[in-house]
């Protein structure tokens, strides 16, 4: 990132802390989406093959799986963006096929959503972008949409003159921030990131961690996090879920990864990439 775009951005408050705290038993907590046996494919390729799936309520969940796999694919199912040939989806324990059009509507509204490369819209500005949403589900003044789209700015860490900016005009860590602005614009209960700190360099990502966990932790958002950054498994997933084989070979702790005897978990927990992001002495360390 160029001196100028670091000039214009607020630098945010690191709170992430060393490690993630142990999660309540899985009896004790409440599921905010529950996926059970989802089938998705195209044509005649499924992609997806009776898949199970807890994220729970307030815990930032790293999604991993090879290139491919369909990470994204089950995040956009979820979303409907893409159709399911069969299973469940619950959120907040409501079937999305059982209920109204209504409800769905009002579901999609507690659901903030950040794409991999930021889906803004180019002839937007920053501020038009964070308030498409608000245009199409609330009815507000032009005036109340102004201000709640600067307060979600400074929010991000963006300074406010990023408000009267076209995404053409940001760097790539600037238009991420303002694509999770958007993403923020109805205070969802629901942040789904698809790779957010992919394109940024090692400090961009880690900043960007940074405000996730801080998000997180101020607004008690659950997170679900599409992702292949280690850095960010360790330092701000509670847990993580491992997608191979159409469906999901493992989920839990950081630590309950490393001890998952699974070959593909073995291979991305404790790969060359993965050797120096494993704490010393925890008895999980490859073989040398």
């Amino acid at each position: 990132m160029d001196q100028e775009n670091q000039a214009e951005q607020i630098p945010v408050p690191r709170e992430v802390a060393v490690a993630p705290p142990t999660p309540k038993p899985a009896s004790e907590r409440e599921v905010a989406i529950r996926v059970r046996g989802l089938t998705v494919g195209f044509g005649t390729k499924v992609i997806l093959k009776d898949l199970d799936l807890d994220v729970y309520r307030g815990e930032v969940l790293g999604f991993v799986g090879g290139s491919g796999t369909g990470k994204s694919v089950l995040t956009r199912t979820i979303l409907r963006l893409v159709d399911k040939q069969a299973g469940t989806i619950e959120v907040f324990g409501k079937n999305r096929d059982t209920i109204s059009t209504k409800d769905n509507r009002l579901l999609e509204q507690r659901f903030g959503v950040l794409f991999q490369q930021g889906a803004l819209f180019s002839g937007l500005t920053v501020k038009q972008n964070i308030q498409i949403p608000m245009r199409e589900y609330l009815k507000l003044s032009q005036k109340l949409m102004d201000e709640l789209a600067l307060l979600k700015i400074e929010m991000v860490g963006l300074a406010a003159d990023a408000a009267d900016k076209f995404p053409s005009e940001l760097s790539g860590g600037m238009i991420k921030r303002a694509a999770l602005a958007r993403a923020l614009s109805l205070d969802p209960d629901i942040l789904f990131l698809d790779e957010p700190t992919s394109g940024l360099d090692p400090i961009g990502a880690a900043e960007f961690d940074e405000l996730i966990a801080t998000l997180q932790k101020t607004l008690g958002l659950t997170v679900f996090m599409v992702t292949h950054d280690l850095d960010s498994l360790y330092s701000i997933c509670d847990r993580v879920a491992a997608l191979a084989e159409k469906k999901i070979i493992a989920a839990g702790t950081i630590e309950e990864m490393l001890a998952c005897e699974h070959p593909w978990v073995r291979s991305y927990f404790h790969g060359k990439r993965a050797r120096q992001l494993i704490p010393a002495g925890d008895g999980h360390g490859p073989a040398s």
